[in-house]
């Protein structure tokens, strides 16, 4: 398995990525404040994965979201959101017995100490997602399949499943695996720094915060955490204001199998954006879309980045976790910049329609 996805026989209509995992209705506040005193909130949808189909595919990929809901409104809301973006939804199972997830959260970044998340979630249709509830062959033959670590603590059914598709196995897809670390759904969390490094060096291509790896593994900078998972073929270290550091065989995310750790890695490093922040969530799983899409068109490591660093600041820009990414042939130009003109970017609100300009200092 190398770092760019192998292409199906007929590239034209296959699936591009398969991203599995459990999407939630998302109850957004009116205000900034503390749960206990916004008076009001919106509905939205929320769910690592599903959030990276939806913004694969406004970005015009063919991007598939599999699945499981609870047979109520909220299940029917939450399918019916996630196919206007585009996503093909056929691999949605609904649950009769047990009902949809959902949470409530407070406005500000998730990293600081008042943030507050309130799930709704246990004992949800998609914590029975098992090898037995989501079969292989419901799966659409896809070039890349995007899991994250929040799957893996939702039961242990649902880590099984993870552990069943990380499996090397003739025809796997690239997989693509997005730490995620959540201690707070992590109840009796020793296990879980073992479990995400566990699937972590099962993958082909990892995404990981520097913060994270630190809370998790006590790992400190991006070659520490490359000493620990020298498996993938493709490690993109989040590393906030800082930018991000990739370890890539080949320099162009060709590599060798995940699992071997063999080959040179070529180490790249691109900075952040400056960004005009109007609210701190779901910049991850942009990143994410925006790195996977710049994959699938095979484009260099460092426009990858880049692609994922234009894709997050467009969701900063804006209230929610979604957003319409730029126009492809914008953020080509933009990914395209000398490192000069990329340093002097300062994206705000507005920044990705066609007629904006976009403001350097």
């Amino acid at each position: 398995m190398s770092g760019t996805p192998a292409r199906t026989a007929d590239a034209a209509t296959a699936t591009e990525v398969v991203c599995l995992g459990e999407s939630m209705v998302t109850f957004l506040p009116s205000q900034p404040g503390r749960l206990a005193d916004v008076p009001a909130f919106g509905r939205g949808i929320g769910g690592a994965e599903s959030n990276v189909a939806c913004a694969l595919a406004a970005a015009g990929h063919r991007a598939a979201w599999v699945g499981r809901v609870g047979a109520d409104g909220f299940g029917d809301h939450l399918v019916e959101a996630i196919a206007g973006y585009g996503v093909d939804t056929s691999g949605v199972r609904r649950d009769p017995s047990r009902p949809t997830g959902i949470y409530f959260r407070t406005a500000t970044d998730r990293a600081t100490d008042v943030h507050e998340v309130a799930y709704y979630r246990a004992g949800s249709a998609a914590s029975a997602m098992s090898p037995r509830t989501v079969p292989y062959a419901s799966l659409p033959t896809a070039r890349v399949l995007h899991l994250s670590g929040i799957t893996a603590a939702l039961s242990a059914d649902c880590l099984a499943l993870l552990h069943d598709l990380t499996a090397p196995r003739p025809g796997r897809p690239l997989i693509s695996f997005d730490v995620n670390h959540r201690p707070g759904l992590w109840r009796g969390a020793d296990a879980s720094p073992a479990v995400l490094l566990d699937l972590a060096r099962r993958s082909d291509l990892v995404f990981v915060g520097e913060d994270e790896a630190e809370e998790a593994w006590g790992l400190t900078g991006a070659e520490a955490i490359r000493a620990a998972l020298p498996e993938p073929s493709v490690l993109v270290v989040k590393r906030g204001a800082d930018g991000a550091t990739v370890f890539s065989r080949t320099g162009t995310g060709v590599g060798t199998e995940a699992g071997t750790g063999e080959g040179t890695d070529v180490t790249t490093t691109v900075p952040a954006l400056r960004v005009d922040v109007v609210a701190p969530v779901g910049a991850g799983d942009a990143f994410a879309a925006g790195f996977l899409s710049a994959t699938l068109r095979d484009l260099p490591v460092r426009d990858r980045v880049r692609h994922g660093h234009l894709m997050a600041a467009a969701v900063l820009t804006v209230p929610g976790d979604l957003t319409a990414p730029p126009a492809r042939a914008h953020a080509d130009a933009l990914a395209a910049l000398d490192d000069e003109a990329w340093g002097r970017l300062r994206l705000g609100p507005g920044w990705t329609g066609d007629d904006q300009e976009v403001r350097t200092t």
